[in-house]
């Protein structure tokens, strides 16, 4: 039986967060934490135009080059979306390594092995001060979508 989990918002305003990927799910999932959090930083060898823009305007900070070990040191949370397995895996193998060393969780989050994801990152939708996430525990991002777009038509008309 897998496992669920259970929703919960978090205050991550104050956190430091680590994306190490400059791509697509990337920029999305930047984009998104951009509304909750003002320290992330990108490291990627290439990253999107969308996600140059947010550097120039100052809401994130990005590091145009390949990821080095030490990269995540001081981060709460670790998002690894590159287009490469074996890094992202070995990302998430430092950050056990690291919160064995210092007795710190840090909590990770890759977008093609959802066993090694410590949360999964949902689909958002934000009206004024509302915040709906939504999500499958990566079962049916399909479903998900759908989901996300219906309540998006119906927020719209209110």
């Amino acid at each position: 039986m897998e496992k669920s989990y259970f929703p919960m918002f978090v205050d991550i305003s104050e956190k430091k967060i680590v994306v190490v990927g400059g791509g697509r799910i990337a920029a999305r999932r930047v984009d998104t934490l951009t509304y909750f959090a003002g320290n992330i930083t990108v490291i990627a060898p290439e990253v999107t135009r969308q996600l140059l823009e947010l550097n120039e305007a100052g809401r994130i900070y990005c590091v145009i080059r390949e990821y080095e070990k030490g990269d995540i040191a001081g981060a709460d949370m670790v998002l690894a979306a590159t287009d490469d397995r074996q890094l992202n895996h070995s990302i998430a193998d430092e950050c056990r390594v690291l919160e064995r060393e210092k007795g710190r969780r840090i909590l990770f989050n890759t977008a093609d092995d959802k066993d090694l994801c410590d949360f999964y990152f949902p689909s958002v939708i934000t009206r004024d001060d509302i915040v709906i996430g939504i999500n499958s525990g990566g079962r049916s991002p399909g479903k998900v979508k759908q989901v996300r777009e219906k309540l998006e038509e119906k927020l719209d008309i209110l």
